[in-house]
């Protein structure tokens, strides 16, 4: 334990650490630093940055109020859906989700409510303020700290007596399984040790002035908004949830709260730092978007985020922002694709690095059938023949999956790149791209066009993100096919080269940068009866199966 320091430009009352269930998630791109700092809630960044969002962009805001106006203000779902607060900044497509969700879930605790009061449990009830376990300390301890807060997000229900809490968690599609035993324990032990407390933003948690009884019993359950499947995650005594929360959850809540380590990724675009952390890079322009007339909450977006906006916006927000989908099967190109780029990323990485044509060819993919594997295993045969690390010195750096996150300060954007491969080469820095394709090759295009990843690495190396030598450094791509392979190479420095990246990147990110609605409208190569959140969309085009006539680009408010 030692005392925190503020970052550059962040300001504010760093002796609150509030920890939540999602800083307890042991994920390899998270940034420990950034983590420590939103465990500190009160600290943000200075000057005070925009936090307007045009549209919604938690998937649960209206579900969560649509549930409120019928457990807490005894309306049908029918009239709170009518009068939700949260129509305001969510489209139609995402209230329609909302609505759905809300009756999903409201049918599945009712019954699983009537199969236990018939077993003989005791009935609950909905609460209406969050449970927060609440430390006070009489002076700052070693982090410089004077009082922890606990809290748990989900749907909370108590007896009459106060006896028994429940935490009701719920997932987008089915219910999460595999949920991580220290989420389990912090959310127990909060419904177990917690008191009743509003959580204004920017403030402490101010906590009820009647006394609450703690109970003896908690539960915690998952529920799937999209099939209304439950799973019961814990049922505990409060001894065993408290001896449950030491044993799982405490050291990683200190963990949490003493990251220092900074690793740029995803977490960037929330982090109150980010204006003023040396471990991201920065290129003003990068998308070549200006500066919104009207600030708004900063983002983050990768190529692939531009270019399912390019098929269409709304299916961009749905799918991308929201991750609502419809659970549908992905296609077999997909999961070949997938299966191909895992194998590969494991042989990369392993240590020693050898080069994949010494490695035996796999006799099982994952996710494939055995008729899809055949011609997964074809890919990797002839990526055998142009396998990076064929020739590379021992002493070489090689990064399978490497995360990039830039910041454009221009558009207030996190930009993030996977790139499939980095590695060195005698001073240089080489980016490996690799792609499956089950087309013919035909004649060479314009491949910053083509693959648009190639156009945003190409500006990433020519800024100076990725270092190395110019005279060796390049980019390269690998297509794959079942019948043979082909291996390009881009020099990211040649001027012609540059401005058709430049082109490419700036094209695909104007009309998202300025985008606020989100209307759908769909490209005209882009196929809505495949898309993931069809179900949702007032205005997919006319389909030819179901004979429906519906127009595109329009959404209702």
């Amino acid at each position: 334990m030692s005392a925190f320091r503020k970052p550059p430009q962040v300001d504010g009352d760093d002796q609150l650490i509030r920890i939540g269930l999602p800083l307890l998630r042991q994920e390899p791109d998270s940034c420990p630093a950034g983590r420590a700092l939103r465990a500190r809630p009160l600290l943000t960044q200075h000057p005070e940055r925009s936090r307007r969002k045009p549209v919604e962009d938690f998937p649960f805001a209206p579900w969560g109020d649509l549930v409120d106006s019928v457990e807490h203000r005894g309306r049908t779902l029918a009239e709170a859906a009518t009068n939700s607060g949260s129509m305001r900044r969510c489209s139609e497509a995402h209230m329609r989700w909302a609505v759905e969700a809300a009756g999903t879930y409201l049918a599945a605790r009712s019954r699983e409510q009537s199969v236990r009061v018939a077993a003989g449990h005791p009935a609950t009830r909905p609460v209406r303020k969050q449970w927060v376990g609440v430390d006070r300390l009489r002076e700052q301890d070693g982090r410089g700290a004077d009082r922890y807060e606990r809290t748990a997000w989900g749907r909370q229900y108590a007896s009459d007596d106060g006896s028994l809490r429940e935490i009701w968690i719920p997932s987008i599609d089915s219910v999460k399984r595999d949920r991580p035993l220290p989420e389990i324990a912090a959310a127990a032990y909060v419904a177990a040790s917690g008191v009743p407390a509003d959580l204004p933003y920017g403030k402490r948690a101010q906590l009820s002035d009647s006394q609450s009884v703690l109970p003896q019993r908690v539960r915690v359950v998952g529920i799937g908004l999209g099939d209304g499947s439950t799973q019961v995650l814990a049922d505990w005594t409060a001894a065993e949830a408290k001896r449950q929360f030491d044993e799982y959850a405490k050291e990683l809540m200190s963990s949490a709260a003493d990251g220092r380590e900074l690793r740029p990724g995803q977490d960037c675009a929330r982090c109150e730092a980010l204006s003023g952390c040396p471990a991201v890079p920065r290129v003003p322009g990068l998308l070549g978007a200006p500066a919104s007339h009207r600030p708004r909450k900063r983002r983050s977006v990768s190529v692939s985020d531009l270019r399912a906006y390019r098929d269409c916006p709304a299916r961009y927000y749905l799918t991308r922002v929201l991750k609502l989908r419809d659970g549908r099967t992905e296609n077999a190109a997909i999961r070949r694709g997938r299966a191909v780029d895992a194998w590969l990323n494991e042989r990369h990485a392993a240590k020693p690095g050898t080069p994949c044509r010494r490695v035996p060819l796999p006799e099982s993919l994952p996710g494939l059938s055995a008729e899809e594997l055949p011609s997964a295993v074809a890919m990797i045969r002839h990526h055998r023949g142009r396998c990076p690390l064929d020739g590379l010195a021992v002493d070489e750096t090689v990064e399978p999956q490497r995360r990039l996150a830039v910041y454009d300060p221009q558009a207030d954007v996190v930009v993030i790149a996977d790139c499939d491969l980095v590695h060195t080469d005698r001073g240089g820095t080489v980016v490996r791209e690799t792609k499956t394709a089950s087309h013919r090759f035909g004649e060479r295009q314009e491949l910053v066009r083509t693959y648009p990843q190639l156009a945003l690495a190409v500006l990433l190396m020519a800024a100076g993100v990725l270092g190395g030598d110019p005279r060796r450094s390049r980019i390269e791509l690998e297509v794959l096919r079942e019948d043979g392979a082909r291996l390009e190479e881009v020099d990211p420095f040649d001027a012609l080269t540059l401005d058709q990246s430049r082109c490419v990147i700036t094209e695909l990110a104007a009309g998202w940068a300025a985008d606020e609605t989100y209307t759908a409208d769909p490209a005209h190569d882009f196929d809505c009866a495949g898309c993931e959140a069809r179900r949702w969309c007032t205005s997919a085009r006319t389909s030819h199966s179901d004979g429906a006539v519906r127009t595109p680009g329009v959404v209702h408010r």
